[in-house]
């Protein structure tokens, strides 16, 4: 079933339980290479959820602020983003010659969240970004493209893919809570959050 909520384009229950179950294998063998990481907020303070990523690139925050990055924090290149990953991406976006650059992985569990915030940091605000969830549910709030105003908020499940284009592109979003138990996906529970973008 595909929904429009604030120019987010859902797609609930995209990918079957085998599918997230390949896509979870996937995902692991990732983060066997590049394991997961706490970022530090320019702040200092430490972010809620964990990280790693896939592609050309990754995300690091730290003291000196928020930024792409081609290596783990460890010094390493990041993993190839999985092949069953890119094929979602052309999937959902019909998009086939042009492919993402980052396959950013936030790991959630049951006490962490993300602030509402834009995602403006690549190059060409045309191309969209896709998200992926899997694991436990997280209540997913849509904002505008300024700060305040009315926001919209719902569940998504395990399967569910977003895409994020044309007004939403650059709207702001964050995940407010997790629905620790929703889930079996995840042995230890959690939420598995995985975003395709376009970064140069």
């Amino acid at each position: 079933m595909k929904l429009t909520v604030k120019g987010f384009e859902i797609h609930k229950g995209f990918l079957d339980i085998a599918a997230q179950r390949a896509m979870l294998a996937a995902v692991r063998g990732v983060v066997a290479q590049a394991p997961f990481f706490r970022p530090q907020m320019p702040n200092g303070k430490k972010m809620s959820v964990r990280m790693t990523a896939a592609g050309k690139f990754g995300w690091l925050s730290d003291k000196d602020g928020y930024r792409y990055a081609q290596t783990h924090p460890k010094g390493t290149p990041w993993p190839e983003i999985p092949e069953q990953i890119l094929e979602l991406w052309a999937q959902v976006t019909g998009l086939t010659q042009r492919q993402p650059e980052c396959c950013l992985i936030n790991y959630y569990d049951a006490e962490a969240r993300m602030g509402l915030h834009q995602d403006r940091s690549e190059a060409d605000m045309a191309w969209p970004v896709v998200s992926i969830s899997l694991g436990d549910e997280g209540l997913f709030r849509m904002g505008n493209v300024t700060r305040g105003g009315k926001t919209e908020s719902l569940w998504l499940g395990s399967g569910d893919v977003v895409v994020m284009g044309g007004e939403a592109r650059l709207a702001y979003h964050g995940v407010d809570r997790i629905r620790s138990g929703s889930s079996t996906l995840l042995p230890k529970g959690g939420r598995l959050n995985l975003t395709l973008r376009v970064v140069v």
